[in-house]
């Protein structure tokens, strides 16, 4: 059996590839109100892999080398927060415990309930 390491390298690579996107982690770009967010995430990668063979394990007739090798990856994703923009405007909202996102989804009535309120005086004035 032929060892192709760079062949093995090459699919875990495009795996990774695939995987390590924002879609997968977090979603797509949404709206919220006039908000347009757009997910932002920070990604780290590993690679590993070995071959050996031993060639002293060989019949008289000079065949049955023993080979081994294998290969590995590792990636970890993490979402860091938000590039949000309303008009020209544009910010970054980091993700945190006390503050970024978790402070997003605390304020979330609040500005939903602002969105909603501005709607109607529009209704009114119209």
């Amino acid at each position: 059996m032929e060892l192709r390491m760079e062949e093995l390298l090459g699919k875990i690579t495009d795996f990774i590839k695939s995987e390590a996107n924002t879609e997968t982690v977090v979603g797509k770009q949404f709206e919220l109100g006039e908000f347009k967010c757009v997910p932002v995430i920070k990604v780290g990668m590993g690679f590993g892999s070995g071959v050996a063979t031993d060639t002293q394990k060989k019949d008289v007739k000079g065949e049955g080398a023993t080979q081994g090798g294998g290969a590995g990856a590792g990636v970890g994703i993490e979402p860091i927060g938000f590039l949000v923009s309303r008009g020209s405007d544009i910010s970054f909202l980091a993700a945190g415990k006390s503050s970024g996102l978790a402070s997003v989804f605390e304020k979330m009535p609040e500005m939903i309930d602002k969105i909603a309120k501005a709607r109607s005086k529009e209704k009114e004035t119209a």
